[in-house]
Order: C-alpha cells, then structure tokens, then sequence
C-alpha cells in the first residue's frame, strides 16, 4: 500500500473537460466496470484516483495482526461467526485483518470510497519460478508476505517451491482480450501486503475486481464497500465471489479451509443431451436441413474456394482448381470454423466443405472426454487420460484427487484450456490447490499426467517423452467412412524425463516448433520405426500401430453414435481432416504383462500440415483425392472404417 500521491483537494480540470474525460474514460471502461458490479458513483473518483495514482486506503484502512492464542480466547458466538473466515496466511502462528481505522467509518454512498489495489507480483504461471529465482528481492517480499520461512540472501530451491505451492492461496487472475494467442494466455498476480492480507467471508463487507486501466497499461485491484462500516469494522472478501452452489463453493474454498470430499463419488457419466444442446447455441451452429448426396460426372473439375496457404500452394491435382470467387466453388476449404449449415444447405446444398456440423465434440477437450465416455463408462475408454470439466466436474475431481492420495496413487495431473493448441496455459501439476485455482482464469479440463510414458532413447540427450500426430481423414457419418494418412509425425522432449521439475517446458512437454530459441529434434517416420523396435524388441510397430487404429475407430464410432448435436452430423456435403495427437504409456494386463497403452491427446481441426507439404509433396493431393473423389486407391491413405 502507498501513500496518498496527492491531496484529495487538489484542483482538478475544469467542468466540461471533467465531463469529457469521464465519458471517454466510460466508453473505453464503462463495460469493464460494469462486468465487474463497479457501482457508478464510484466511476468519476476512480478516474481521479487513477490518473493521479492515489493510494489512499491508508486514510480509510489499517492492518492488524492477530495471535493465535488470542483468537483461542474468544467467545463461542465470535467463534462462529469466524468460522466462515479463513486465513491467507498459511503460516498458522499469524493472522492478519485488515480493519476500518478512519474515526468516521465508511459510508457505502461516498463517491470516494473506492479504493486502489497495487499488485506484488505480477506473471504468467510458466515463468513464475524464473522470476523469483532472478527478480532481486521477488523471493524475500513474497515469502514475506506468505509466512514461508526465508533464510540468507539468495533464492534456495526450497523456499521456491514453497512459494509456487502457497502462491495459490493469494493468486488472483485476469486475462487480455485483445493480442497474440501468447498475450492472450492468463494472468495471475498477487495484491500488495494491503490487499493480501483481506480475509474471506462467506458475508463479505467489500468486494473486489482486477482492473486493466488501458491509458497506462496499468493492472490494480478495485476494492469498494459492499455496505456502511463502523470504526473497527473488519475489511472481508468472498474468495468463492458469485458462487451460490453450497457443495462447488466448498471446493473452491479448500486452499483455505480443507475438507474430506471422500465419501463424494467420483464418477462422472456423459452429461444429459440439455449439454450438448447448449454447446450448439453457444457455437452459434446451424444445423443443415436434409439433403441428398451430389453427384458429379467422374471427370468434374472442381472449384476450391480457400484461405489455407498451404492448400494454395500444395494442391496441384488436375481435378481441382482454384476460384478466387466463394460464389462459384464446388468445395470450401476454410480456415476458420463454418457456422450457418442451415442456409448453405438449402441455398447450396452441392457445395462441399472441409468440416462437420458439431464437429467441436472432438476438436474441444471436454466435449472429446464427455464423447469418449461412450466407449469407456464413466472412467472413460483405456485410450483416454482420465479428464474431468473443471467448471461441471470440480467436485468429482477433488474426491477423485483425495481418493488417489489416501491409496497412495501417483497424483500428478496436467491442466488445459478447452480450445487452445501448442500446450499454451497448460500446467502439469500434482498441487491440489493450483487445479483448483486454474478453473478461475479460463474454461478448462484436468487430465491424469502419464507418469509412465513411453520413452524414445536419444543419443544426445537421454531417454525423453515423444508424441506422434496422426492425419485422420473422414469422409462420411453415415456410412462411418474414416482413413488415415500412412505417414505420422513425431516431436520430443529436449530433457530427460522425470516427474519433478513441473514447470520445466522442454521436459514435459513436446511442442518446440514455435519457439526459435528452442532446439527442434525431428525424424521421420521410417526411421524412428526401426529405432523403435530397436529399442522396443518384444514391441513390433505394426502390433502397436494397430492399437493406434483401434482408438481411432472408437473415437469416431462414439462421436458419431448419435444425432446432433450429441453427435456428429451427417451432412453428406461434408468432409473432413483432422490431426489426432497421442502418447504411448506403459500399462499392464490383468495378466500381469507389460504393455503400450495408446493415450489419445487432442483432435486438431485444420492442423499446421507444412511438415507434411515439406516431406510429402503430394499430401494435399492425396487428401483431397481421399475426400472429395472418394478415390483414395493410390493415395498413402488407409481405411479404418
């Protein structure tokens, strides 16, 4: 907390240009703010308070710091109303309040009473432990502030990781709208020593809202009172704010208050068909009205209207030809993801597309997960990492978590975002507390971490993780029509695999192509096969490659098991290439025999394919002579089913 930049009666800018400013300071923060619940009347003062940089809650607010022991001396009824309460400082010897020292107290009404937060800290969780290992004073502020012990003067190993793992208990989050996909990636901060030491309350007397002040390229924390407060009045926040379900609000609060979610089943069924009805709405669908299939003569030239360069560029078939005019062509091959089928249909139910309608039940995580369950039951299929939805399932995840703790299970998990790709705001984690802080900032699932992957010996660097993307290409629903490109693409780690170092990218992770400072190990499939079963003899590629296969046929029945939107629809117009990434991990039969278990990653929709241009010069030919000639004999294709 800082002081009072300059006094409250300083002489401001006149009344039309006040009036000025403020309008423009609304229609660029209005929505903002009122996203946020910032009650209007506050809105002129903050401005003030904002280009001025006044700290003034030191005028209205002190902290004070409460004894253990003196806490065990209150009364029963004092005892109960703090049970909601829960400590920010996980120390346990200290407790901190921040209380209303002004003799006037706070009126609620007062343009005034909103009040600045400055921010400690300030990161992106994937450089969290690098700033505090080479920010000066970053370790000693922020242990500190979280009652972890902190001894000498340059960072130990062990009081990070003490920080990165109490962190969650005063983290709070926002996330940029506009920028690249990386500056779209969450923000996490944690508020000064003022504002970290307000405690929760499932009655809070305050609330507060992250707030971006553009002019500056400034964050703060806006607090304000939720009602009148007297002389020594205790400054609370809801750390569960807007969350009335009584079962996921104890969720939410278990980095304060822990709790036994044991007895709560873990199970997780498909979700109704209401679900997925709301998905459909949400995308903004339109599902096509019925139509019967095209046909063209064998020697049809086709038009293709797209906005892939690498289409543009690749696709050299006699049969197709390029159309600058969306008009005229017999095939859109988009880009961007097609939502008006319904029009198309019935305006121009000849023309071919490269997508399904509802296709987002395979390309968005929790969808995959909640389509799998077709084929595995509530655990899921073999093939797929057990997956919860963090915004439906968090209860289930939290028993799930406690259940594989009391057995002594290995409780390491990776967090993902719905529909992001290149593993960008993805944590591998076995912190309870981080999952349950990481539903805040964006939609996301929680899948188990493979802490027994498959390993690819490299000579250069040891035994490293290694996933393998297959090109899946689907040509009908109805008939289930779905082949597979022969060849498939390979990335790894650039670290030995182990599981400790959590945040460590290049050993957990194996997507290195978009970073240039980063080393990028490629082979190709022909010859990691015989290296493989180098290292794999009892492991023929063929054997394991069927299993592969396997999976797939599974995913694709079960997606197209049903009618839309609980499945994919039959839209004879439409086809589809989708990239399915997958991982290798060590299980065993009942038998007691090792085996490699394919574990299905993601489905891609329009994935990167200039590796594949690159290698494979005919690849897009092969596609589109699979997918929209329906001759794929003589293509590197091969038909599953």
């Amino acid at each position: 907390m800082e002081a009072d930049a300059a006094p409250n009666s300083e002489r401001g800018p006149g009344p039309e240009e006040g009036a000025r400013a403020l309008a423009e300071f609304v229609a660029l923060h209005g929505p903002a703010l009122r996203a946020s619940g910032v009650p209007e009347r506050y809105w002129g003062r903050l401005l003030h308070k904002l280009e001025h940089e006044v700290f003034d809650a030191g005028d209205m607010f002190g902290i004070m710091q409460v004894e253990e022991a003196e806490e065990e001396e209150e009364g029963e009824e004092e005892a109960a109303r703090e049970e909601g309460r829960r400590k920010a400082n996980p120390g346990g010897e200290r407790c901190y309040k921040v209380i209303v020292t002004n003799e006037n107290g706070l009126q609620a009404a007062d343009p005034n009473s909103i009040f600045l937060v400055d921010h400690a800290w300030t990161c992106r969780v994937a450089h969290a432990r690098q700033q505090l290992h080479q920010v000066p004073g970053l370790l000693h502020r922020m242990a500190n502030l979280m009652g972890v012990e902190f001894h000498g003067e340059l960072p130990s190993a062990e009081a990070v990781d003490q920080v990165l793992e109490e962190m969650w208990k005063f983290n709070q989050t926002y996330q940029l709208s506009h920028g690249t996909a990386e500056e779209k990636v969450p923000v996490w901060y944690i508020m000064d020593e003022f504002g970290s030491r307000i405690q929760h309350s499932d009655a809070p007397s305050f609330a507060t809202a992250p707030f971006f002040y553009a002019p500056q390229q400034v964050a703060y924390t806006l607090l304000w009172p939720l009602r009148d407060l007297d002389t020594g009045e205790e400054v609370t926040r809801d750390f569960a704010y807007g969350e009335a379900d009584p079962l996921i609000r104890r969720c939410r609060l278990l980095p304060w208050a822990p709790a036994d979610l044991l007895g709560l089943s873990s199970c997780t069924p498909e979700p109704p068909d209401e679900h997925y009805q709301a998905i459909l709405e949400e995308n903004k669908e339109k599902l096509p009205v019925a139509i019967d299939p095209v046909a063209r003569p064998r020697d049809h030239i086709f038009k293709v209207y797209t906005d892939v360069q690498q289409v543009l560029r690749h696709l050299t078939h006699p049969r197709f030809t390029f159309t600058r005019s969306e008009a005229d062509a017999d095939i859109l091959y988009n880009f961007s993801h097609f939502k008006d089928y319904r029009r198309l249909s019935q305006e121009r139910p000849h023309v071919l597309l490269n997508q399904f309608p509802c296709e987002s039940l395979l390309t968005v995580k929790d969808c995959l997960a909640s389509v799998a369950r077709r084929a595995g039951g509530p655990a899921g299929p073999a093939w797929l990492p057990r997956t919860f939805n963090l915004r439906t399932e968090l209860p289930q995840f939290v028993s799930c978590f406690q259940q594989r703790e009391r057995r002594g299970e290995d409780n390491h998990w990776i967090c993902k975002p719905w529909n992001l790709a290149r593993s960008l705001d993805t944590h591998v984690t076995k912190s309870l507390h981080s999952v349950i802080r990481h539903r805040e900032s964006s939609p996301k699932v929680v899948s188990k971490y493979i802490e027994s992957p498959v390993l690819f010996l490299r000579e250069d660097v040891g035994r490293v993780k290694f996933d393998i993307r297959y090109v899946v290409l689907l040509r009908s629903v109805r008939p289930l029509r779905l082949f597979v490109y022969d060849v498939f693409w390979l990335r790894f780690s650039n670290r030995p695999f182990a599981l400790n170092d959590l945040d460590d990218y290049e050993k957990h992770f194996t997507v290195m192509n978009y970073d240039p400072e980063v080393v990028l190990k490629q082979v190709h499939y022909d010859e990691f096969i015989p290296e493989f079963e180098k290292q794999y003899p009892e492991f023929p590629w063929q054997s394991v490659q069927a299993q592969i296969f396997q999976a797939f046929r599974e995913l694709f029945q079960a997606a197209c098991a049903k009618p839309p939107p609980l499945g994919l629809c039959d839209y004879p117009s439409s086809r589809a290439m989708y990239a399915v990434d997958l991982m290798l991990k060590w299980s065993s039969h009942p038998d007691g025999k090792r085996v490699m278990q394919p574990q299905i990653l993601e489905v891609n929709f329009n994935p990167d394919c200039e590796r594949a241009c690159r290698y494979h010069p005919t690849f897009f030919n092969d596609v589109f002579s699979t997918l929209y000639l329906d001759e794929p004999s003589g293509c590197h294709t091969t038909r599953l089913l």
